[in-house]
């Protein structure tokens, strides 16, 4: 039996987190910003990339729900949504570490 379109819809929700995360420089932003709120130029200096590219990166964050963004001036700062996405960081690492193991 076909799964039910709203379950469905959720988990394609799902996979558009899951897939914003999917990239080590947006996991390196991710993790710097549960520290606190940044601006895109701390961000840029933190990743090594031009600004544009570290912009793109954050958009696809804010578009994916994981990020807010907030305009002050000039600059823009960057915090996170919802910090639980922590959690799933500290699972990701758990499943990286027991597949190591054997």
């Amino acid at each position: 039996m076909p799964a039910d379109k709203n379950i469905l819809a959720r988990y394609k929700a799902q996979a558009r987190v899951l897939k914003a995360l999917a990239h080590p420089s947006r996991l390196l932003i991710v993790d710097e910003l549960s520290r606190g709120e940044r601006c895109v130029c701390e961000l840029a200096e933190l990743v090594g990339a031009e600004m544009p590219t570290v912009s793109r990166h954050l958009a696809l964050l804010r578009e994916a729900g994981i990020l807010d963004d907030e305009k002050r001036g000039v600059q823009v700062f960057y915090r996170l949504r919802t910090p639980c996405v922590m959690n799933f960081f500290r699972c990701v690492a758990e499943v990286r570490d027991k597949a190591f193991e054997s």
